[in-house]
């Protein structure tokens, strides 16, 4: 099997984590070229520190880690400490890290490492706001041709939003540089709130994942638990929804979710519904679509993955 060469951007909350440590439990499938951090979930200190934080868990000492964009394009930062908590990671103990940070930063490695590549040949997968990926294919425009597709965590159509009635919290945050993206020109996979809250941690799939006996496995089941306590508070129901790791998954076992080609745009002007992802899912105008549209997951099938690659850390 060829390894996938990726970038993993990411504003380092708990669902990002647990989306990390599924990408470096495959070795085989993914060769992981850099970790990069935005400003989201909390700021981007924290959200680079998260990160190294679970490279040290992950035992992964060989990736690379570079910090990006502390704000958004043209926005004041909006953070999300109410849902992750005050270090994005809260329900575990952080130590150290003792990984290091990368002195080069996040757009100009991301830049670098695509110029160096074949066209059509790395994989981005996104799970925070956009800024850094805007930025990269604005300072070179060369940029996208090297892209083999992107994978995103971000937007909503029937679910509305999660930070607003609208919106959701990644495209919010930075609605210009979504929209930059979504018009780069090159294969884009969406996998908005209408897929994630499928996905729920049931009390039995945490139990599943508690009784796996290794530090990656343990730090999942305790982000999930304080995953759970702060979403029954929101939204009530059984099991937090587990939202970034969607995109991993999807590169790991396709065959799980299901997807309709959609041409998506972001409302970037409106006070009312900034950052709202309108996705032409019937195809009611003649715009091209842009996206392929994730509108189903097999939840059980993605648990399975998850569990069995964090089983793959008991050798670790």
């Amino acid at each position: 099997m060829n390894r996938r060469p990726v970038i993993i951007d990411c504003d380092a909350g708990q669902d990002d984590a647990i989306n990390l440590l599924l990408a470096m439990a495959a070795p085989a499938e993914l060769d992981i070229l850099g970790i990069t951090a935005v400003a989201g979930n909390v700021p981007l200190p924290l959200t680079q520190r998260n990160v190294r934080f679970v490279c040290d868990v992950a035992g992964r000492a060989d990736i690379a880690v570079h910090a990006g964009s502390a704000c958004p394009l043209l926005r004041p930062l909006v953070t999300a400490e109410d849902v992750h908590g005050a270090t994005g990671l809260d329900g575990v103990r952080i130590v150290g890290p003792v990984h290091p940070l990368a002195q080069q930063h996040a757009v100009d490695f991301i830049v670098d490492t695509l110029h160096a590549a074949d066209d059509a040949s790395v994989t981005l997968v996104l799970t925070g706001p956009l800024t850094n990926i805007a930025r990269a294919f604005a300072k070179s425009p060369a940029s996208p041709a090297k892209v083999a597709e992107i994978v995103l965590m971000g937007g909503a159509m029937r679910e509305g939003g999660n930070i607003t009635p609208a919106a959701e919290f990644n495209i919010f945050v930075d609605p210009h540089a979504a929209q930059a993206v979504l018009a780069c020109g090159r294969p884009i996979t969406m996998i908005g709130l209408d897929a994630t809250y499928q996905v729920r941690a049931t009390p039995a799939r945490r139990e599943r994942i508690r009784a796996i006996d290794n530090a990656a496995a343990q730090f999942v089941a305790a982000i999930l638990d304080y995953g759970e306590r702060q979403d029954l508070t929101r939204y009530g129901g059984s099991g937090a929804p587990l939202h970034d790791p969607c995109t991993v998954a999807l590169l790991l076992e396709r065959d799980l979710f299901s997807a309709k080609l959609c041409n998506v745009a972001v409302e970037t002007t409106s006070s009312l519904t900034l950052g709202h992802t309108v996705v032409d899912f019937w195809r009611v105008t003649d715009r091209a679509a842009n996206v392929a549209w994730i509108h189903q997951v097999d939840a059980d099938g993605l648990f399975d993955l998850l569990i069995d690659r964090l089983h793959r850390y008991d050798s670790a």
